[in-house]
């Protein structure tokens, strides 16, 4: 039976990279890289990368792909991934259950790409098969529900869980979703991907779901099993969105399904054998075939009312910020300074006015004597920042500024910061990941404009994971962690985490858990 499963994984494996190899090829080709066949990843990634320079940067190259800068960097991130897991691979080795997801999540992506860019052909060949469509469909609606149980065992009170959500995502969402949902269930009228975030935000996951989903054996992909989570539910949003569209699922997509339900259900499934918790996945599988077409329709119908489900599934939820009333006594000033402003702006238009028709009056007896003498040079002032960019037919744009960042172009770059506008700490991943120095040394020069809210949650997780794949804390990461990252809340956040990363690797101290307590107590030093 093991050998049997074995057999069958490198197949599929197999099949992912004759898929992959002719992809490369057709890529290459529309970025002016001929070769005459497709090798490994670690292949690929490097004649991309020879693509990018050769056309002058990753905007480029997203350009000819028909991608936006987040399409092309979510594509390059799915292949560092593949090529860091298999960066070559013989004909009949074995093949590991993370191996095959990788590659199956690289698949994907090359088929959103597929989409994306017409001129691309490759293609795997699919069945219509239609009971495995309704097979997929089902796994979906059985992992949605399992989601809402976990969700409504950890608040179930009803009352406390709405003003949890009121805290969480503010009153206007909550209000949004009883609105959606069904009659005092304000879980009914959430879209998945929020569901799914008060799963994988990390208190949240601390607080009420780590038990569930602490075997070794399962959500192991990441560093950890909430960003494996975190990653599994992103596939699977968008995977629901496609039969949301009424799309089929391609054969790569129902495979990513079978795995993500062994290792997500699977284990919330052993919990409820053992009464460690009430929720049982398998009391969701519909019995019957209307069932599961009732669940689908009212999905699509409450998608519709919503605008769809576009926003992907973040590491924590960013709660609104508060909106402090004014006292009576603030707004009778306020409505003071605005009447006096208005008396001033009444007083100097008027003066003004009158100014003006006194030097039109003697305008044009100088403009003659002027124009009699001798000439007088008129030093004209230097261009802004924005007139310098609109001259290199640069926009003022915020992904313009970001693209620069990215090709580490520190002249675009410092026009933008000098004309003013701001930039984000998630901006700088890229740049970190190349050992762009001379930007970043740049960017800390404007801190003062970096306006991205709670920008170091995102920071820190992207640096931790760097490092769990062999990444050192370089010391411009040291920089940024001491320039952004050291507020109170920050440190106590990150105190707390390397004490749980001190708990998992003394109760079961295998290298992993060794490396991350490592990873967190490093990134702490940096910061407290």
């Amino acid at each position: 039976m093991v050998t049997s499963t074995a057999h069958q994984i490198r197949e599929q494996f197999e099949h992912c990279l004759a898929i992959i190899r002719q992809a490369s090829l057709e890529i290459l080709l529309l970025l002016n890289v001929k070769v005459t066949e497709g090798k490994d990843p670690r292949w690929f990634l490097d004649q991309l990368d020879q693509a990018r320079l050769s056309l002058g940067g990753w905007a480029s190259v997203a350009q000819r792909l028909n991608l936006n800068d987040a399409q092309m960097s979510r594509f390059t991130l799915h292949l560092r991934h593949l090529q860091q897991w298999v960066p070559q691979y013989e004909r009949g080795q074995e093949v590991s259950h993370h191996q095959l997801i990788v590659a199956l999540r690289f698949v994907t992506e090359l088929e959103y790409l597929r989409q994306k860019q017409p001129l691309l052909k490759f293609s795997a060949p699919e069945e219509a098969d239609t009971r495995a469509q309704q097979q997929a469909q089902e796994q979906l609606r059985t992992l949605e529900l399992t989601l809402k149980a976990l969700i409504a065992q950890a608040w179930p009170d009803p009352v406390r869980l709405n003003n949890q959500l009121k805290i969480q995502f503010g009153a206007d969402k909550v209000r949004r979703w009883l609105k959606l949902g069904e009659r005092h269930d304000v879980l009914s009228g959430m879209r998945f991907s929020e569901l799914a975030l008060m799963l994988v935000d990390k208190k949240e996951f601390a607080r009420h779901y780590a038990p569930l989903f602490n075997d070794p054996s399962t959500l192991s992909l990441f560093v950890e099993p909430r960003a494996t989570l975190q990653h599994f539910l992103e596939d699977c949003r968008q995977i629901r969105n496609r039969v949301i569209a009424g799309e089929p699922l391609s054969l790569a997509q129902r495979a990513l399904l079978d795995h993500y339900s062994q290792q997500i259900i699977a284990p919330v499934q052993q919990a409820f054998a053992l009464n460690k918790t009430r929720v049982n996945p398998a009391a969701f599988i519909s019995r019957q075939e209307s069932e599961l077409e009732d669940f689908w329709e009212s999905a699509r119908k409450k998608d519709q009312l919503s605008g769809g489900d576009n926003t992907e599934i973040s590491d924590s939820i960013e709660r609104p910020e508060p909106r402090r009333k004014r006292s009576a006594q603030e707004r009778d000033r306020l409505i003071s300074v605005m009447l006096w402003a208005l008396v001033g702006i009444t007083v100097l238009g008027m003066c003004g006015g009158g100014l003006w028709m006194i030097n039109q009056s003697s305008a044009t007896p100088q403009a003659s004597a002027q124009s009699g003498g001798s000439g007088v040079k008129v030093e004209r002032e230097p261009a802004s920042p924005r007139e310098q960019l609109t001259n290199m037919g640069i926009t003022w744009d915020a992904s313009n500024l970001r693209s620069a960042i990215d090709r580490n172009d520190a002249q675009v770059t410092q026009l933008f910061l000098r004309g003013g506008m701001n930039w984000k700490l998630s901006w700088t991943e890229a740049a970190h990941a190349a050992g762009n120095d001379k930007v970043l040394t740049l960017l800390l020069r404007y801190r003062l404009q970096m306006d991205e809210r709670r920008p170091c949650r995102r920071f820190m997780t992207t640096v931790g994971s760097a490092m769990a794949q062999g990444g050192a804390l370089t010391s411009m990461r040291k920089e940024y962690l001491q320039a952004f990252c050291t507020a109170p809340l920050v440190v106590e956040r990150q105190r707390y985490d390397t004490e749980q990363a001190k708990r998992r690797a003394k109760a079961q101290p295998d290298a992993q858990n060794k490396k991350w307590l490592a990873i967190q107590t490093a990134i702490y030093n940096e910061v407290h």
